[in-house]
């Protein structure tokens, strides 16, 4: 039986360090991207089995940096497959709209959309030549509803939830299959060390000082809710598993599908109102 190949960008912490272990303990070799080659020796902190250890490969990639990708390029033509691509390296930009600069916009948009189209681009060529293939593109639940705050962070979610759309209804007659995955609130440091908020926002000269306050508030203390990641990691491998994935979209978190379910039968206004009430107390 040939061993399966996966690979997963940012692989070093969160929900891709979780995922790239499991994958790693269903069989598959992993090819395991990150960003910073000193990380290279983190799975090692997170489990002592030696069998999963050895099917994981960490390899250097900048998904924003052109040579980096053509490396990358370079070494998926010398695999002798690809079944399955996990898109998952991002980070979050935070702050309110009118002060987020333009270039902040674009560097959000590099690492969680233009990323995620580059290596893509480097993988599909293999996976058309099989005919088969899974690509997994982890979006969030900010993909789907939009909050005050963060709106580099959603819109690059909402555009590479319209990719992966198309995407799936390109290469589907191909054999290659499309899901994503939109996990809720999980415990990785996106909203944390993960995380970049202008400093324009955080000014207490800034008409949004407050408003960033609260918001940053609401975030530090719902940490005591958020789950483990590891959830997400065993969705993905199921996903990865799967002949036939039925679905494009796979929200997974805590009451997320009934908050996805809200919002799409009641009032925008109603809507609006349960958002600030929840985010700003008021």
């Amino acid at each position: 039986m040939l061993t399966r190949v996966a690979i997963i960008t940012g692989s070093s912490s969160g929900l891709g360090l979780s995922t790239t272990i499991q994958l790693a303990r269903q069989g598959f070799e992993v090819l395991a991207t990150m960003r910073n080659k000193d990380k290279f020796t983190v799975f090692n902190l997170h489990t002592n089995e030696q069998d999963v250890l050895d099917r994981i490969l960490p390899y250097q990639l900048d998904v924003t940096d052109q040579e980096s990708i053509n490396r990358f390029s370079e070494k998926v033509n010398t695999l002798e497959r690809v079944d399955v691509l996990i898109n998952n390296a991002g980070f979050a930009i935070g702050g309110f709209a009118e002060q987020v600069e333009i270039n902040d916009y674009r560097r959000q948009f590099e690492t969680n959309l233009f990323g995620v189209m580059a290596i893509t681009q480097a993988v599909l060529p293999k996976m058309r030549q099989k005919r088969n293939g899974t690509i997994i593109n982890i979006s969030s639940v900010s993909g789907r509803m939009g909050f005050p705050g963060i709106s580099a962070y959603v819109s690059s979610k909402y555009a590479l939830e319209g990719y992966s759309e198309s995407l799936r209804l390109e290469l589907r007659p191909f054999g290659i299959q499309v899901a994503i995955v939109e996990p809720g609130s999980f415990q990785t440091n996106i909203w944390s060390s993960g995380m970049e908020i202008s400093k324009g926002s955080l000014n207490d000269q800034s008409p949004y000082h407050d408003y960033m306050t609260k918001i940053i508030s609401s975030l530090e203390s719902s940490k005591k809710n958020h789950q483990d990641p590891i959830l997400v990691a065993n969705l993905v491998a199921k996903i990865a598993n799967m002949k036939e994935i039925k679905r494009l979209r796979y929200p997974v978190g805590k009451g997320l599908k009934a908050t996805l379910f809200l919002k799409q039968i009641i009032p925008w206004k109603w809507w609006e109102r349960i958002v600030l009430k929840i985010i700003f107390k008021k």
